[in-house]
């Protein structure tokens, strides 16, 4: 997956802005580049899990949909915690065709990877941050 340095940073910020919770959202593009961040609110007000607004999450859904995107991932943070699925993220990640990515501020320099779960086997996936 590629993603425009713009959205990686983005993506950084939101989850820095929302400690201490987990900072949630959808990543939006075409094929497998993502060229925008829509950061959600975490409704369940935890720094150890995360749930959408549904009405946001429509929304969001709506706006890729009128911009000809596609939502390639779904993203959060883990503040105190690794960039690797839990195992509340691997037994929640019921879409095979999604990529999940993990912002983790556990340590001085934020980490982002991004991961594949399929019947929970989770598998990383290659992110390329490139010019955008």
């Amino acid at each position: 997956m590629d993603m425009w340095k713009s959205v990686y940073e983005k993506i950084i910020e939101h989850a820095q802005n929302d400690l201490p919770l987990e900072a949630c959202g959808y990543l939006g593009g075409q094929d497998t580049t993502v060229t925008e961040a829509y950061c959600l609110t975490n409704i369940d007000e935890s720094g150890e899990h995360f749930s959408f607004d549904p009405k946001e999450q429509f929304a969001v859904v709506r706006a890729m949909r009128a911009k000809k995107q596609r939502a390639i991932a779904v993203y959060h943070s883990h503040p105190q915690t690794p960039a690797r699925p839990s195992k509340e993220d691997i037994k929640l990640a019921f879409d095979p065709e999604m990529i999940y990515v993990i912002v983790s501020l556990a340590a001085a320099t934020p980490e982002v990877k991004a991961f594949r779960i399929v019947k929970n086997e989770v598998s990383e996936e290659p992110l390329d941050i490139i010019e955008g």
